[in-house]
């Protein structure tokens, strides 16, 4: 199976909203409860996924969500073909935040970067803040894909990164002429093959 080259995927959002619990469950297969101090600086972990017969190489940065660390964060933007946005379903204020997020991802991020809106903290549905609703609308309105997730479960989890790897991949190889793939429907055409397992 070819090896395509690695391809930098960004974590970002604010601090506390389960950025570094997302990799370890994606690269681990686990969820590590109260284990995590705030993330200082940058981390990644590179992590191979199968796509369409070929190995594409994700090197996933975990960002520090803090003010404090936000300068560090804008220089690693310039290189990220893929960003992971995130917020915690149960705090508002991280959901409110967004927007500040996608404008400073417009400003210091490539053009064509491919951008996901993720709804983290999914399991704690008892807890919610903020609706399934306002996010997918909050997503629709800057045209990106939107999912729930939880880090804890595993939900959606895989198919958050497995989607972003399925876009970059196809980019670089196919044609400008060919017909795109469309990750929102490869996003819904999946989420509809494991609903009986999704949160209402």
């Amino acid at each position: 199976m070819p090896l395509m080259c690695s391809l930098q995927t960004i974590l970002v959002g604010d601090s506390g909203v389960g950025k570094t619990s997302l990799l370890v469950q994606f690269d681990q297969g686990k969820f590590i409860p109260g284990s995590f101090s705030a993330t200082v600086g940058i981390g990644f972990t590179n992590k191979v996924v199968a796509v369409d017969g070929v190995k594409v190489k994700l090197q996933i940065w975990d960002t520090a969500g803090q003010e404090r660390f936000r300068s560090v964060t804008h220089a690693y933007y310039r290189d990220a073909q893929a960003l992971l946005l995130l917020y915690d379903i149960t705090s508002k204020m991280s959901f409110d935040n967004i927007r500040a997020w996608l404008t400073e991802i417009h400003e210091y991020a490539q053009k064509d970067v491919v951008i996901m809106l993720l709804g983290n903290k999914a399991d704690v549905s008892s807890e919610r803040a903020v609706r399934t609703e306002d996010g997918a609308s909050l997503a629709r309105e800057y045209g990106v894909p939107f999912m729930e997730t939880s880090a804890k479960t595993g939900m959606n989890v895989e198919l958050a990164f497995l989607a972003i790897a399925k876009e970059l991949k196809q980019r670089a190889v196919q044609p400008l002429d060919e017909p795109h793939f469309q990750i929102h429907d490869y996003i819904e055409s999946q989420k509809k093959k494991s609903s009986c397992c999704a949160f209402s």
